[in-house]
């Protein structure tokens, strides 16, 4: 039986595929009123600007190609059972091939009614933008974005992948978004942990830190890993 292996991406993850971090130095939040436009009461009252910022990211995104990272990610599952769980809104894990990807902060390629947050539906080019007035099969949509002050849904199944991993990976995060950053908190004593990022933030003494970009270091990574199959 292969060993579970799970991954937690943050933005690092997909920095090097031109898409823009949100907090680092000329990070999105640089350029937006991050309450205006990441949380629900921003939401509630301009919709309009809410939608305009995520169709910009939706352009962005499409324009984006998975990094040598996603690849890599993708490439493991020969060897491993590969989970990802990721901060990032993007779908790059999956256009590389990963299997299992679970998204704690939403998906930017999709929307959801606004009646019924189960009803979700998948953009593509070229319908790419929405309003506050758009249908999709009679229903008005918004992003399918965890917003600040909104709980995150998929934090119970996240913390079960964490706590059932076999092997921890920690990619391309500060650490300092809560609760994605409780996760390592559920990994059982004596599970080896990595963390890989080229700026990485204190961690115990029991995590093997690996100061590289994400490319870089999920390669490294995978050598490691050679003797743990």
């Amino acid at each position: 039986m292969k060993k579970k292996l799970v991954f937690s991406t943050g933005a690092g993850m997909s920095a090097e595929s031109g898409i823009s971090t949100f907090r680092d130095a000329g990070g999105l939040w640089e350029n937006y009123p991050v309450m205006e436009v990441a949380s629900h009461d921003g939401y509630v009252r301009n919709p309009a600007l809410v939608h305009d910022f995520y169709n910009k990211r939706r352009h962005d995104l499409i324009k984006a190609m998975p990094n040598a990272g996603h690849l890599a990610i993708a490439e493991l599952e020969r060897d491993f059972d590969v989970w990802v769980i990721t901060q990032n809104v993007d779908d790059l894990h999956e256009r590389a091939g990963s299997s299992h990807v679970l998204h704690l902060h939403g998906e930017l390629m999709k929307v959801r009614s606004v009646r019924n947050e189960e009803k979700l539906f998948t953009l593509s080019a070229p319908m790419l933008d929405t309003t506050p007035d758009t249908l999709i099969e009679g229903e008005k949509v918004r992003p399918h974005i965890v917003f600040f002050q909104e709980a995150v849904p998929n934090m119970e199944p996240a913390a079960e992948l964490a706590a059932d991993a076999d092997i921890f990976v920690i990619v391309g995060t500060s650490l300092a978004v809560y609760p994605a950053a409780n996760l390592l908190h559920y990994v059982r004593h004596g599970v080896p942990v990595y963390y890989i990022d080229p700026r990485p933030a204190p961690v115990p003494d029991f995590v093997k830190v690996i100061p590289m970009g994400a490319s870089e270091g999920i390669a490294y990574l995978a050598g490691i890993l050679e003797s743990q199959k």
